[in-house]
């Protein structure tokens, strides 16, 4: 019988920390001696990123709604697929642990904010089945999503890029649509059964050692 591994996603908004809290999970899995890697999308060293980049950098269109969800969709998975095929199946199919820096998961946020509310259950539908049956990627065993403000998650990305707003994509740069991603992000975590951090106290994000522990203890 073929072994497979585990798949734990960190998933959030932009800026939420996700990069981060994936790097510490990896490292304390890593430590306590369990056979474990880290991925992140979308890969960017890979040529197979190059239609998102294009997205992202406004090539196709200015606004996130100038390319369609299905369309945005599809840029982001082949990416995923490559990804697989070329890095972690064998891994991943011996049995080992992968701990994913967004995932299938980041399509569900970011391209149903671009569908109206009525459209969000068939519009998942349609991608999980689109990248876990017919590209046959893994579904994820546990999605962690670190739950933010979309203005403290902004806040948090001018001081990455040292206030200069011209590195923002175009996802980043739209204050309209990260406010929409949240809506549908926190409608994904309910609907989807995501295990949900609470990154912010008092509207202060929490330390990063705090939010780590608490990742450990849920997994």
């Amino acid at each position: 019988m073929e072994k497979k591994g585990k798949l734990i996603v960190i998933e959030g908004l932009d800026g939420s920390g996700k990069a981060t809290q994936a790097k510490a999970l990896y490292q304390a899995l890593a430590d306590r001696g369990e056979m474990v890697r880290e991925v992140s999308f979308p890969d960017y060293a890979s040529d197979s990123s190059a239609l998102v980049k294009m997205y992202l950098r406004g090539d196709l269109g200015s606004e996130p709604g100038d390319v369609n969800a299905y369309a945005a969709s599809a840029f982001y998975a082949v990416d995923r697929y490559a990804s697989f095929k070329r890095d972690w199946e064998e891994f991943y199919r011996d049995g080992g642990m992968i701990v994913a820096d967004r995932y299938t998961t980041s399509n569900a946020v970011h391209q149903c904010s671009k569908l109206p509310e009525g459209e969000w259950d068939g519009f998942l539908q349609w991608l999980f089945q689109f990248e876990y049956d017919l590209l046959a990627i893994p579904a994820p065993d546990r999605v962690i999503y670190l739950r933010t403000s979309a203005e403290t998650t902004h806040d948090l990305l001018l001081k990455r890029y040292g206030g200069d707003v011209s590195r923002e994509d175009i996802h980043e740069a739209d204050a309209a649509y990260m406010a929409r991603s949240r809506t549908a992000a926190e409608y994904c975590a309910k609907r989807l059964g995501w295990t949900v951090v609470e990154c912010l106290r008092q509207g202060v994000m929490r330390p990063v050692e705090d939010i780590h522990a608490e990742i450990m203890g849920l997994l």
